[in-house]
């Protein structure tokens, strides 16, 4: 017996929904992704700090989390009723406060003491520096003093964060600070401090100085007791850190490499923010307007 084969109906197989719909849902869940994200962040905003753009991917996830639980509750929920945005928000913002708690417990920076960093020695993380203000070889206030601290501060924001202690020599040996001391016209340790911030906000500008800690610490010494020391602590920065050697000079760019730290430039230094701070996806869509925009008016 010959069977023929019945023609199929591509129409079967049509989505039901038109593109456009399509677009428009996704469009739509990117939106709504955006307001929970925005809300998650700022009801956690003291306790997890996080990108624009992973706070809607998180909060993507946790909607759908949302959707699975309010399913389970009640198999004929519909999708906008109060239960279900409720359950979609909680989850947004649970997602958003379970990834703050994670980053928090494996970025949480350990305090070390001062004598266990001098012993431990200069790393890619920490660096020595006998004076802030005086050059060792002529006993005299230089500048160019003033620019390897600011310089090697800017290398480890722009890196991987870092410490520098002022008032210790290559070797280890603690100095103390008297040097220093004496050029203030008071000789104490606020007087230094003081001068020290306002030497990195006149170079970094106020947000970049306001997040470098700056402490003076007492470390044994062989022959002299106690010398104080210097810490100057610096965090990762969120966005990149230039120097401003002067009122007339060009901006600078610094990273730490190793146990140096390096001037980047221009196009080494537009790479390595390419890298380091990759824009979010606002603002790349942003970027890519605004170049198209600029090169179809020079056509």
């Amino acid at each position: 017996m010959r069977v023929s084969a019945s023609p199929v109906r591509v129409e079967a197989f049509e989505v039901a929904h038109p593109v456009w719909a399509t677009a428009a849902a996704l469009l739509f869940v990117l939106f709504v992704a955006m307001v929970f994200g925005t809300v998650a962040r700022w009801v956690l905003r003291r306790r997890a700090r996080l990108s624009f753009t992973t706070s809607m991917v998180l909060s993507i996830l946790g909607s759908a989390v949302g959707l699975f639980i309010a399913g389970a509750v009640d198999p004929d929920i519909r999708l906008w009723s109060a239960l279900t945005v409720l359950l979609c928000l909680l989850s947004s913002i649970g997602a958003v406060a379970t990834y703050g708690v994670i980053a928090a417990r494996f970025q949480r920076s350990y305090h070390v003491d001062v004598t266990e960093l001098i012993a431990a020695g200069e790393s890619d993380r920490v660096e020595f520096k006998s004076t802030a203000r005086v050059n060792m070889h002529t006993g005299e206030k230089d500048a160019r003093m003033e620019h390897v601290i600011v310089k090697t501060v800017s290398g480890f924001l722009n890196a991987g964060g870092g410490t520098l202690l002022v008032g210790v020599d290559d070797d280890g040996k603690p100095l103390g600070l008297d040097r220093d001391y004496a050029t203030m016209k008071v000789p104490d340790a606020d007087r230094f401090e003081l001068w020290l911030r306002d030497l990195f906000s006149a170079s970094f500008g106020q947000n970049a100085a306001a997040a470098i800690g700056v402490a003076i610490e007492d470390v044994p010494a062989d022959d002299a007791g106690q010398l104080p020391v210097c810490r100057i602590s610096c965090s990762p920065s969120t966005r990149p850190v230039y120097l401003r050697p002067g009122k007339k000079a060009d901006p600078e760019f610094w990273v730490r490499s190793g146990n140096s730290t390096r001037q980047l430039t221009v196009d080494e230094a537009a790479d390595y923010i390419m890298g380091r701070w990759p824009l979010g996806a606002g603002s790349a869509i942003a970027a890519q307007v605004r170049a198209a925009v600029r090169f179809s008016i020079d056509r």
